[in-house]
């Protein structure tokens, strides 16, 4: 996953009619997009997260789609 600053993080709930809720992107911390970020959520809490498979990257409308043609760094 590769998200940038101001990108919104949408996370879909884990059962059925649990809500789905967001975060937007204030930091990244990872190399070339890459997790861990720094969030804020809705209500204002910020925190750092490294998101999991129920997770959708938004990049907000009139801005620049993610680069996929990047190299990777090798870990």
């Amino acid at each position: 996953m590769q998200a940038h600053k101001g990108d919104v993080l949408r996370f879909t709930g884990r059962a059925v009619g649990s809500p789905e809720h967001r975060a937007t992107v204030v930091e990244v911390l990872g190399v070339n997009g890459e997790p861990p970020y720094r969030v804020r959520y809705e209500d204002g809490h910020e925190t750092e997260i490294y998101p999991g498979p129920g997770c959708v990257t938004e990049t907000p409308a009139g801005a620049a789609p993610a680069r996929t043609d990047a190299p990777r760094h090798a870990v």
